[in-house]
């Protein structure tokens, strides 16, 4: 039987899922490679459109790098907003949950007469994310069919 307790202890771990989700985000956005920690294990996988990355210390320094590759005007800062949405969360386990949310990926340093979208996709975790840690054994992007 499930008790009061055990409801709300589910919504407060379905909540700090997101906001990892949240806050590995704001730290992408805002050139933060090095505090990749914050929402990653030391042995994180992330598999993107662009290749994959292995461990933390290379998560940290291939971000890093796509940071400064891809500020093209050299205005000093990352020239995309990534905006999730539509979370949907799995409690599995006492400590593992599965999931995923939709990414919607503007550009900001496009000229006013081009299109803000970069791609609209998917982040889908290929393996568990653990509450208790607060942080992601593994993440992954998989970019949907649109594309712009």
């Amino acid at each position: 039987m499930t008790t009061q307790t055990d409801r709300i202890n589910a919504l407060l771990d379905r909540e700090e899922i997101r906001a990892l989700r949240l806050h590995y985000s704001a730290l992408l956005d805002g050139g933060k490679a090095d505090r990749m920690g914050e929402v990653f294990t030391t042995d994180a996988e992330v598999k993107v459109t662009v290749g994959s990355m292995s461990g933390l210390e290379e998560i940290k320094a291939s971000l890093k790098e796509a940071y400064h590759s891809f500020d093209t005007l050299k205005r000093g800062h990352y020239p995309f907003v990534h905006a999730v949405a539509n979370h949907d969360v799995t409690l599995t386990g006492p400590d593992t949950a599965t999931g995923s949310c939709y990414l919607l990926d503007f550009v900001t340093d496009r000229s006013a007469t081009q299109h803000p979208f970069l791609l609209l996709g998917r982040y889908c975790p290929s393996s568990n994310a653990l509450r208790q840690t607060g942080a992601l054994i593994s993440g992954g992007f998989s970019p949907s069919d649109l594309s712009i």
